[in-house]
């Protein structure tokens, strides 16, 4: 990995470079929100933001995405090709690319790869920024704060120059192309650490930092902390929406009038959904708020992290702003600490 400096005068002319050959993606402003959508001028992006509503997920793993047509009549399949559109992903955050980098843990490097994904991740570059964090956020709790790998370049401000991490030949020929970089100096490597370190003492001291979340999952497995958690549940997949790391789906097949041809495609899905659980034969083995939600909070929190050594929740705080009845992962960590309290008396 090399790192270079570049005046941040010289952002537009990236972007620009950029865009010659992809289409760009990168936060907008819309109202007094944020959100990810395909830009046309570099004008158009604002970098200084808190948190986007919700994360770039969808450029990866489309809310809606086809499989496959079929012809029942026929008896005939027709697997879906796409033309991928290449892409840059542009000015994301460090927990958001910890979310790619899980999703790929999920969807991509295991024993079953899922080809949809892949295709659009390896179509994708990824452009990370750096930030300061909200009051909702937490991600230095779950180890996404920093990322070492999953981006193309990541521009860490220092001043009136970014300090460019360079992962991905491509993306550097076109920095080095389009922009007049340098080596860092002393000094540069100074403010970069005088602002890390800021950067830290900037995270919510309210949210508490609990150690060994995974094992208190279970120790806590059957307390009634769940049943008032889940009997607040809207089961609205307000979390799910705007999750960077919830890759749940259904397949739904779409068929034709004429009931023989159709689309089969996936949809989002949540398992906060009443019927997620819904087997064969009506029987439903989640059937209440409690179950799911600490279902969800148990995946998150514990499960992924007993499979991959990592937890799925990369602290982005999204949830917590989604969520209209308070259900999130701070209020998990507020309990684990009540319960820490508790015991030390």
């Amino acid at each position: 990995m090399l790192y270079r400096v570049m005046a941040k005068s010289e952002l537009p002319s990236l972007i620009q470079g950029f865009m010659e050959s992809y289409e760009v993606v990168a936060p907008v402003k819309r109202g007094n929100r944020h959100v990810f959508d395909v830009v046309e001028t570099p004008e158009d992006i604002v970098l200084d933001y808190v948190q986007t509503d919700s994360s770039p997920k969808k450029y990866l793993f489309p809310p809606v995405e086809e499989l496959m047509r079929f012809d029942a009549q026929m008896n005939l399949v027709e697997d879906f090709s796409k033309v991928v559109t290449p892409r840059v992903i542009f000015g994301v955050h460090a927990c958001d690319i910890s979310g790619f980098n899980r999703l790929d843990v999920a969807l991509a490097q295991g024993k079953y790869c899922d080809p949809y994904y892949k295709a659009h991740r390896d179509a994708t570059m990824v452009v990370g920024i750096s930030c300061q964090p909200g009051a909702e956020c937490f991600c230095n709790l779950m180890a996404s704060d920093e990322v070492q790998y999953g981006y193309d370049l990541f521009l860490y401000d220092i001043g009136d120059k970014y300090l460019v991490s360079m992962s991905s030949v491509e993306a550097t020929n076109i920095l080095e192309a389009c922009c007049d970089i340098s080596e860092a100096t002393d000094e540069d490597r100074k403010v970069f650490r005088h602002l890390t370190r800021e950067r830290q003492r900037a995270f919510n001291p309210d949210i508490p930092h609990v150690d060994d979340v995974p094992m208190l999952m279970d120790v806590f497995h059957s307390d009634p902390f769940w049943e008032e958690l889940g009997s607040r549940c809207l089961s609205c997949s307000a979390c799910a929406s705007v999750c960077p790391t919830c890759y749940c789906f259904d397949i739904v097949d779409v068929l034709e009038p004429d009931s023989c041809q159709g689309v089969r495609e996936r949809h989002w899905d949540a398992c906060t959904n009443p019927d997620f659980a819904l087997v064969a034969g009506g029987y439903n083995f989640r059937p209440t708020g409690r179950e799911r939600v600490r279902h969800r909070m148990y995946h998150k929190l514990n499960g992924f992290m007993v499979n991959h050594d990592r937890m799925l929740c990369v602290g982005c705080g999204r949830c917590v702003s989604a969520c209209k009845v308070g259900i999130n992962p701070i209020e998990v960590l507020r309990f684990f600490e009540r319960k820490g309290a508790e015991d030390a008396k």
